[in-house]
């Protein structure tokens, strides 16, 4: 059996390696705390993270980085991306003489650099950015590990490590779709954390579904004029990593950043909302260093801005309405700053592509 490594024993990261050992790989987990390490490798269970589910017989796991690692093909990074570059300088020495793909399951930016996550990787690995590569789309934790049909894209610089990832991460319940437009790809999985704090709020307040369906969706025409100035393609946003993630990540309670919103949104401050989670929200963290970026590149996010405020404590979130927001009182075309407009047909064509790869069994990765 093929043998890969999962660093990263929280929700996601387990239940990627159950997707990896149910496609038919072996899979080492790497935890830091010896007793989770523990419950895993004896009892194939991770009752913090994932109650009630069980693990393949197939994975394994240990606290030591060193033996996790070794004799891996491919390994998969399921960290907190604001100590990313802590366990990454760890790693380095073990991955130095090899070459074997790195895979980032994170969403996030680094807070102090605005660095994206495969971008951090690069840095600290010290590695050629063709073995990196990202996953991202509509991938809820638990429903995934409860075996719920989803899909995700596995992006890459080079189309031989994104096939040869996404062939590695499929099986009866999940399909790996593939695409090169990393800036894309990562971003759409950063920017929709940002979008469903906004949802949270609102749904804290007790606004409905008008107001939530208005963020959503000028949310993501902020998404994708942010994504397009730092170098991303259109279309990318419109796929699994930036309407699929958004539509997933907004409308769910197993959101962590929907419920730091809602938390937000009935009152609580940033500071008791940070005590009550007990996994990152990875949207709390970029908001600011997403907004320098945006504001670099001359991008108006009037959804992130007012988020930013909530969270500052300078909003009161009874009055977030940034879908409301305007230099002026003239109309306003729906239109993307950088030009492009939502196009339905693309959607849909990227919807026919998802069923013509279930129906063909997933022999072959197919092209978000």
């Amino acid at each position: 059996m093929p043998r890969v490594t999962v660093i990263g024993a929280g929700s996601w990261g387990t239940t990627f390696g159950k997707i990896l050992a149910d496609g038919g790989a072996h899979v080492t987990m790497w935890a830091r705390r010896a007793e989770l390490a523990h419950e895993i490798d004896e009892g194939k269970r991770n009752s913090r993270y994932l109650a009630g589910v069980n693990l393949p017989r197939d994975m394994s796991a240990t606290p030591h980085l060193s033996e996790a690692v070794e004799g891996a093909e491919q390994i998969y990074l399921s960290i907190p991306s604001q100590s990313a570059r802590q366990n990454l300088k760890a790693l380095r020495p073990l991955v130095a003489a090899t070459d074997v793909p790195i895979v980032s399951l994170m969403k996030g930016v680094e807070r102090r650099t605005g660095l994206r996550m495969s971008q951090v990787i690069e840095q600290e690995l010290r590695c050629d950015p063709a073995r990196i590569a990202v996953a991202s789309g509509p991938n809820l934790a638990l429903e995934i590990a409860r075996e719920q049909p989803t899909a995700a894209v596995i992006s890459s610089i080079s189309q031989e490590t994104a096939d040869a990832v996404a062939r590695r991460s499929r099986n009866r319940y999940f399909r790996s779709f593939v695409n090169t437009d990393v800036i894309g790809t990562e971003f759409g999985g950063v920017l929709k954390n940002l979008i469903a704090v906004a949802i949270g709020i609102v749904d804290g307040v007790g606004y409905g579904e008008n107001t939530k369906a208005s963020i959503i969706t000028r949310g993501l025409v902020e998404m994708t004029d942010f994504a397009v100035a730092q170098g991303a393609q259109p279309e990318t946003l419109q796929g699994l990593a930036g309407l699929g993630d958004l539509i997933a990540t907004c409308q769910s309670p197993l959101s962590r950043n929907n419920t730091a919103g809602r938390l937000l949104g009935q009152g609580y401050s940033f500071q008791d909302v940070v005590k009550q989670m007990e996994q990152t929200a990875e949207g709390l963290a970029s908001v600011a260093p997403v907004l320098q970026l945006a504001r670099e590149a001359g991008i108006q996010m009037p959804i992130v801005e007012q988020v930013k405020r909530v969270l500052d404590g300078t909003m009161d979130p009874r009055e977030i309405a940034p879908h409301l927001t305007t230099d002026d009182d003239d109309p306003q075309g729906e239109r993307t700053q950088n030009g492009q407009a939502g196009s339905g047909g693309a959607l849909w064509r990227s919807l026919q592509r998802a069923l013509d790869q279930l129906r063909d069994g997933g022999r072959r990765p197919p092209r978000d």
